[in-house]
């Protein structure tokens, strides 16, 4: 059995371990010292629960956290193409068969990739968008330690972008090698994405239900009820009371169970995590179309699942009227020089990132999840007067 509750010096170090991809010792000390001297009971709590695994290892500690479901927001954000994450693999398989700290320049680097690339339409550095693929992996390995910049000639490995014949000096690190996950057979017999999802299962199959709810619930933003006769969802009705008294002893979260959604939400806001809503106007946007919504519930068919199905140009027009009521609270990108379209597109990609919305595939129309009205944001009474002083 576990032991009752979190002191809360283990719920901040269970914290550190979710919003970060691994603690490093070295950029880290006393977050690394936290997790070390609550090994124990962190290790106990994220495998009972989650079946998660955690690493702790000299130089790092990581949390393997594989999420139920993959969402667009879970991937690499600085990348834009699958040629992105291909490079970026290619490369971990190159530091791979090299030393640690061995020192490689970027032409190296290159031509080594180019050989091993898979893609039926081969890598060729003379090509300004492949040049611009391998500039964002670089980036991206250098900013999660996987490598480091050494030396350059000016521009860095930016000038790459124009210029194949660009050089940087690299070295590789410990890290590169413990980026991957381990798994139990090679991705080689897996065909799909939920092949290897499936894998991650064999390591954890004692209360896989539980451990599901309990990986949606940490992970993402919302859980909804997906089907009248939904296996997670029923999970969390029935044992509602004692899913919230656990979270809520271990962690900072407390547990909202509504009929189509449950989440877990901060009583105050803590830099800690990354919230909703957050400080950027984009969420701010977000709020107020959340307001429009929730006082006009009733000019809209709702699904028995909470759901509200709209196309594009209804949702721009909703765009349009939030802005004639709200927009002078706005930043001046979107008060003044983003158009119509380019403020719907930007709030539309927010929504479906913190999961209050998503896109039909078979229809392309736009799907308000349940929780979208849960929130709302507003002004307060005199804000009008004071903003046109």
């Amino acid at each position: 059995m576990l032991e009752t509750g979190f002191t809360e010096q283990q719920q901040h170090a269970l914290g550190l371990l979710f919003e970060n991809y691994w603690i490093l010792r070295q950029d880290s000390p006393s977050d690394y010292q936290l997790i070390r001297e609550n090994e124990k009971a962190l290790r106990r709590y994220v495998s009972e629960k989650l079946g998660y695994s955690l690493i702790i290892h000299k130089d790092f500690i990581k949390l393997e956290k594989v999420p139920v479901e993959p969402k667009s927001w879970m991937g690499i954000q600085d990348f834009q193409h699958p040629r992105d994450y291909v490079l970026f693999c290619c490369g971990l398989a190159y530091l791979e068969n090299r030393s640690v700290e061995d020192q490689f320049l970027l032409s190296e680097l290159a031509k080594e990739l180019e050989e091993s690339y898979p893609g039926l339409i081969k890598i060729d550095w003379t090509n300004y968008q492949h040049r611009q693929s391998l500039v964002r992996v670089l980036k991206k390995m250098v900013e999660l330690n996987c490598i480091r910049e050494v030396d350059s000639y000016s521009g860095g490995v930016e000038e790459f972008a124009r210029s194949e014949e660009q050089e940087v000096l690299y070295q590789g690190t410990i890290y590169s090698r413990y980026y991957m996950r381990n798994h139990l057979r090679t991705l080689k017999s897996c065909q799909t994405i939920e092949d290897i999802l499936t894998m991650d299962w064999e390591r954890s199959q004692e209360d896989i239900r539980r451990k599901r709810v309990y990986r949606q619930l940490f992970i993402e933003p919302v859980l909804y009820r997906k089907e009248q006769d939904d296996e997670d969802f029923d999970y969390i009705r029935r044992y509602r009371n004692r899913v919230r008294e656990d979270i809520e002893e271990h962690s900072p979260f407390e547990l909202q169970v509504t009929k189509n959604a449950a989440m877990l939400t901060l009583p105050e806001q803590k830099q800690q995590y990354e919230s909703y809503p957050d400080r950027k106007a984009r969420s701010l946007l977000s709020l107020h179309v959340q307001s429009f919504l929730r006082d006009r519930l009733d000019q809209f068919e709702i699904s028995s699942f909470g759901e509200i199905r709209l196309t594009r140009a209804q949702f721009e027009v909703i765009i349009e009227n939030v802005s004639s009521e709200f927009k002078l609270g706005w930043s001046i990108e979107y008060r003044e020089k983003s158009s119509l379209k380019k403020t719907a597109e930007d709030v539309l990609e927010h929504l479906i990132e913190w999961s209050f919305a998503r896109i039909e595939e078979e229809t392309g129309l736009i799907i308000f999840m349940a929780a979208i009205a849960r929130m709302k944001g507003q002004y307060p009474d005199d804000f009008k007067e004071e903003a046109n002083e």
